[in-house]
C-alpha cells in the first residue's frame, strides 16, 4: 500500500495560518487576550452516523470524469481526521449534531455501547440530542448515555428544549442529570457558547419519548438559552441543533445573539460535489443574517459518518462573524478499483493508485484518510460477535433499489450506488421503500394493500447479495406490523395527512408514503387535502380500480404510523377506534422472510410503484 499523501486539513479550510494553541486553554498565559483582539475559530463536525460504524465499500464517485469505486467512511476514518485537525487547525471545537443510535446491528445487539465507545475515541467538546436517541424511549436513551459518560471524555449532551421530568430515567435527581441547555468553551481566552436544540415535533410524533419529557419551542429556548449566555459575558455563540437544514436557515432569521449553527437530522450534503457527480443541498457553509442583520454561518455533513465538515469563522473585535468559509468532504480510503471494460471493477495498480491519488489532492470535496488504530481496536471487540450472523446471504438484488423520501428532492440519498444516479429525480421515487412495502404486503394473510412512511427505510440496496446486515440496516427499527379496517375515504385523508405534514407543517420528510397495492398521482403545488388524485387499489386479478371511498379495506402497515405518528393522523383515529389488529411479526423480520422466499428481487413494473405522475411544490413535472 502507498503511503498517503497528507492532504492538510489546512488545505481543505483554505490555506488556514497555523497558530499553537488548544481548543481549551487550561494555560493561565493563554488566558490573556489584548484587548480589541478578534478571534478565529475552527469546527470539526459530524452528525446523523446512526451506528454506522463500518464504511461502505464499493461506492461510486466520479475523478476526472471517470468512474472510481472507493471505500467510503468509517468512524475510524472520522476519527483519524478529527486527531488530524487537532494536530494541525488552532482553535478547534469538536461537534457531534445528533442522531448517533439506531441505525444498524451495532445498535441492535449492543444498545449504543459501540457507539459511545467509538465517539469517545473522537472526545467530541459537545453532542446535540437527536430525535432516534429517543427510539426506545427515555431508558433507551439513559443507557447510551450512561456509556458515553464512562469514558474520560465526558461529552457535554446538549438539547435546551429537552426537559425530562424529576423520577424519571433522565431525571433521576434533577432535570439537567443527563442533558444541559449550553456548555461553555474558553477558547484562546474567549468563552464560546455552544447550545442544544432538538426538534419538537418530529422528535415526539417519530420517535418514543416519555409524554412526560417536556420538548419546548425550538426558537423559544434558543433565545433563552442565547440571552443568559450573554448575561454571563459570552460573546461568540454556536448553535448545535438537530432539526434540519430549512430549519436551521430559518430559525437563524428569528434569533438575536446567534453566530454559528451547526446541525443535522436532514441528512445534507452541503458544498459544491458536481465534479464527483454528487448532488448537494446548498452551500457550504451556508450564509444568512440573523434577527439583527448579523451573519450567521450554517453548516451540515451528511450522514453515516461519510463525511466531515470543517468551518473556519472569524470574528470581529465586537465578537460578530466577520467572514466564514470551509468545506465538507467526502472521506475515504486510499484504495480503488475501476472498470475493466467488461463492467467489472477491479483493483487498480499501483501507478494508477498514485495517479488517482494525485488528482483527489487537489479535490477538496474528498479526503483520504487512514483508519485510526486505535478506534478499529475499539470497533474489532464489537464485530466478532455481529459479523456471523450479519454476513449470511438472504437474497440476491438484481437491480439496484434506489433510496429516496420525497421524489424531487435535492440531495441524492442513493449517491454513490450503481444505477441510483438520478434517483432523486424521478416521479417513481424510493425503490427500497418500494421494496419493503411489497414484503409488508407478502407478509399479510388480510391486507388488500401495505403503506410504509419513507423516513422507516434507511438505505439504498446496491445490485448484489443481500444479507441479514442489509435488512436490518434498511429496518432498524423495532415496529411491528398492524392490519387496519380502513375505508377509501380515511386512506386518501391519510395519504393528505402524510404529504401535509412536511409540506405544510414543516415535519420530517420521513412521513413520505409508499405503497403496494395501492398507486396515485401527486400534486404538491396543490394546498392540503387537495394534492392526491387517480387513487387505485390492484385487485385480486392484477387490475387497477379506483379506490371506493365508502369500501372498507385492509391496510398493513407499521405500528408506528398506524398510532398516527409521523403526521399519520387519520391512521391514528382508526387504531383509536378499535380497527386495528396487531399480527405480533417484527417489520424485518417480513422483509427477512420475503427475501428467503423470494431469493432474486427486481424492482416491480413501473406501473405498480405507488407514485405514478408526480408534481413539485414548485409546479415542475417529475420525469419517469
Amino acid at each position: 500500500m502507498l503511503d498517503l499523501p497528507r492532504k492538510g486539513l489546512l488545505g481543505v479550510m483554505l490555506s488556514l495560518s497555523l497558530v499553537a494553541c488548544n481548543s481549551d486553554s487550561d494555560n493561565d498565559d493563554n488566558d490573556q487576550v489584548e484587548e480589541g483582539e478578534g478571534l478565529e475559530l475552527n469546527i470539526a463536525h459530524i452528525n446523523d452516523h446512526h451506528s454506522q460504524l463500518e464504511p461502505f465499500s464499493d461506492t461510486g464517485i466520479q475523478v476526472d470524469g471517470e468512474e472510481v469505486r472507493v471505500e467510503l467512511g468509517g468512524f475510524s476514518r472520522v476519527t483519524s481526521l478529527f486527531h488530524q485537525a487537532e494536530e494541525e487547525l488552532p482553535n478547534l471545537i469538536k461537534l457531534h449534531a445528533g442522531d448517533a443510535i439506531t441505525g444498524t446491528l451495532y445498535y441492535t445487539f449492543y444498545q449504543g455501547e459501540a457507539d459511545a465507545d467509538m465517539m469517545n475515541t473522537v472526545c467530541f467538546d459537545a453532542f446535540a440530542l437527536g430525535n432516534h436517541e429517543f427510539d426506545n424511549s427515555d431508558a433507551g436513551l439513559k443507557t447510551f448515555l450512561d456509556y458515553l459518560a464512562t469514558d474520560a471524555c465526558q461529552t457535554p449532551v446538549l438539547a435546551a428544549n429537552v426537559k425530562p421530568a424529576l423520577g424519571t430515567p433522565l431525571a433521576d435527581t434533577a432535570v439537567d442529570d443527563y442533558i444541559k441547555p449550553y456548555t461553555i468553551k474558553e477558547v484562546d481566552g474567549r468563552k464560546v457558547g455552544i447550545i442544544g436544540i432538538d426538534i419538537k415535533g418530529k422528535t415526539q410524533n417519530s420517535s418514543r419519548p416519555l409524554e412526560t419529557t417536556v420538548f419546548e419551542d425550538e426558537v423559544t429556548a434558543a433565545q433563552v438559552a442565547i440571552d443568559e449566555l450573554t448575561e454571563q459575558g459570552v460573546d461568540h455563540i454556536i448553535l448545535l441543533t438537530h432539526q434540519g437544514y430549512e430549519n436551521d436557515q430559518t430559525m437563524a432569521a428569528a434569533l438575536s445573539g446567534v453566530d454559528v449553527i451547526i446541525g443535522g437530522d436532514s441528512h445534507s450534503l452541503l458544498g459544491d460535489f458536481t465534479a464527483i457527480g454528487y448532488s448537494a443541498s446548498g452551500p457550504y457553509p451556508t450564509k444568512t443574517t440573523n434577527l439583527d442583520g448579523d451573519t450567521v454561518c450554517i453548516g451540515q455533513a451528511w450522514e453515516y459518518a461519510k463525511a466531515m465538515g470543517l468551518m473556519r469563522i472569524n470574528f470581529d473585535t465586537s465578537g460578530r462573524v466577520d467572514s466564514c468559509e470551509g468545506q465538507a468532504a467526502l472521506v475515504i480510503g486510499d484504495s480503488f478499483k475501476k472498470d475493466d471494460g467488461s463492467g467489472n471493477f477491479v483493483a487498480v495498480n499501483a501507478a494508477e493508485q498514485a495517479e488517482l491519488l494525485a488528482m483527489i489532492e487537489a479535490m477538496p470535496e474528498l479526503q483520504v484518510a487512514e483508519q485510526d488504530a486505535d478506534a478499529e481496536a475499539v470497533l474489532a471487540t464489537y464485530k466478532d460477535r455481529i459479523d456471523e450472523k450479519k454476513a449470511e446471504v438472504i437474497g440476491f438484488a438484481n437491480e439496484a433499489f434506489c433510496l429516496v423520501r420525497v421524489p424531487g428532492e435535492s440531495t441524492n440519498r442513493s449517491a454513490g450506488v450503481a444505477g441510483c444516479e438520478a434517483a432523486n429525480t424521478l416521479a417513481k421515487g424510493s425503490d427500497a421503500a418500494q421494496l419493503v412495502a411489497e414484503a409488508f404486503l407478502d407478509a399479510s394473510l388480510r391486507a388488500d394493500f401495505a403503506l410504509q412512511n419513507a423516513g422507516g427505510v434507511r438505505i439504498p440496496v446496491p445490485a448484489r447479495d443481500i444479507t441479514y446486515n442489509t435488512a436490518f440496516t434498511l429496518l432498524p427499527f423495532t415496529n411491528v406490523l398492524v392490519e387496519l379496517d380502513i375505508t377509501g375515504q380515511e386512506v386518501v385523508q391519510a395519504l393528505e395527512d402524510a404529504v401535509s405534514n412536511h409540506l405544510d407543517d414543516g415535519q420530517s420528510t420521513g412521513s413520505q408514503p409508499y405503497a403496494a397495492g395501492l398507486r396515485w398521482d401527486l400534486d404538491m403545488s396543490q394546498p392540503e387535502g387537495t394534492r392526491f388524485s387517480n387513487v387505485e387499489v390492484k385487485g385480486a386479478g392484477g387490475n387497477w380500480v379506483a379506490i371506493n371511498p365508502t369500501q372498507t379495506y385492509v391496510m398493513v402497515t407499521n405500528d408506528f404510523i398506524a398510532e398516527g405518528r409521523d403526521g399519520y393522523t387519520a391512521l391514528g383515529s382508526v387504531t383509536d377506534d378499535g380497527r386495528s389488529t396487531n399480527t405480533f411479526l417484527l417489520y424485518t423480520q417480513s422483509l427477512v422472510d420475503y427475501l428467503l422466499k423470494t431469493g432474486m428481487v427486481s424492482p416491480p413494473l413501473r406501473a405498480d410503484y405507488s407514485h405514478q405522475q408526480v408534481i413539485k411544490a414548485n409546479g415542475s413535472t417529475l420525469a419517469d
